[in-house]
């Protein structure tokens, strides 16, 4: 790497971080900090254990946040020395040593820069994805288990711990439907990127023809709510399910009737889990999730009736794919609301999904 092009990528960094630093309340951050410390050092500050452990989430991403920028901070000014001391004095181990970090901190500050854009709530939420193959048989359920490869992918990159609530086998090779539980902190927020109909076009390696086949799933993102949100459910519009555990997800398979699908009735809202061992578990799951599935349904109503105020028309159903993934005859992935493409097919299925995550929240932040 030339020393003007270091300078260059250097003085980019230090625009940035002095962007960082406008956009922030840095301020704010360390008396937030300072007082929520001040509060769980209090004798009492664990009698109410909810109210705690929210105190403590919050404070946890405001530190997450402050001292970040700091560690960028501190970088960029280090490897703005380290460059200076190159012009005056050329070493071939430091310039190694520079262009190796500098990369890092271009990862590091693009993954600051994508967390600063999860301001929503419940970004920094734990998320619920539920994957639904579309008709199509064998062909969209293979399409299903791809999905749920990339987003374990994903996940797993991330650091975020994945769980199975519930896991349906497909007919003869991927899912009728699972659902997941990604645990981290802005694990919703990253997500709800990725709501909507994902498109597949390949040649089937199911079809003794090799025709090509183009098979859609259905993604949804849901936030796991806590205790603060209060959803009323009338238990007389549930119809509640109780079978054996199996696929993946299940326990002890064909034993006992653990795993619990619950029913909306109004709605014809369908929940399941199967991810514990007590049948008590796994319904208090399923309502936890039947509860964030009703508050998105009503998030969604709104959306809608403020578009049509607006005369906007916001498409619903397998026509309005949010991206498309084609292996044949060329190989490309595409999102269709953001026009963000890469042509690095494995990479995606992979699980390299930042430049999509990205490209999503920057369009929200300028759409609102």
């Amino acid at each position: 790497m030339e020393t003007a092009e270091i300078r260059n990528l250097l003085k980019k960094m230090e625009e940035q971080v002095a962007s960082f630093r406008r956009s922030l309340d840095l301020d704010g951050l360390e008396e937030a900090i300072a007082e929520a410390e001040g509060r769980m050092a209090d004798p009492s500050f664990w009698d109410h254990a909810e109210a705690a452990q929210k105190v403590i989430n919050e404070n946890n991403a405001n530190k997450n946040t402050y001292d970040q920028f700091h560690q960028v901070a501190d970088e960029v000014e280090e490897l703005t020395v380290m460059a200076e001391m190159q012009l005056e004095d050329f070493d071939s181990e430091l310039q190694t040593e520079l262009e190796e970090r500098l990369k890092l901190l271009q990862e590091r500050l693009a993954a600051y820069e994508l967390s600063l854009l999860l301001d929503q709530p419940y970004d920094s939420s734990n998320a619920i994805l539920e994957l639904h193959p579309g008709a199509g048989g064998t062909e969209s359920q293979d399409w299903g288990s791809m999905l749920l490869r990339m987003y374990t992918r994903w996940a797993e990159q991330h650091g975020f711990q994945v769980e199975t609530l519930d896991y349906q086998d497909g007919d003869e090779a991927g899912i009728k439907s699972v659902t997941l539980l990604i645990k981290g902190h802005n694990a919703y927020g990253y997500l709800r990127s990725e709501k909507g109909v994902h498109r597949l076009v390949r040649i089937s390696p199911f079809d003794s023809a090799s025709r090509r086949h183009t098979s859609f799933c259905s993604v949804d993102i849901m936030p796991e709510l806590d205790d603060s949100i209060d959803i009323q459910v009338n238990p007389d519009d549930l119809k509640i399910d109780t079978y054996r555990a199996s696929g993946a997800g299940g326990q002890h398979i064909n034993k006992t009737e653990s795993a619990v699908r619950i029913t909306h009735i109004p709605t014809g809202t369908v929940v399941a889990s199967q991810a514990q061992r007590s049948q008590l578990k796994n319904r208090e799951q399923a309502m936890g999730m039947l509860k964030a599935k009703l508050y998105q349904l009503e998030i969604e109503k709104q959306e809608q009736e403020a578009a049509a105020l607006r005369g906007e028309q916001m498409e619903i159903g397998w026509g309005s794919q949010i991206r498309s993934y084609v292996f044949h005859p060329y190989s490309m992935v595409k999102d269709h609301r953001t026009n963000y493409e890469t042509g690095n097919v494995q990479a995606v299925m992979d699980g390299d999904l930042d430049g999509f995550i990205d490209a999503y929240l920057k369009m929200s932040l300028t759409e609102e």
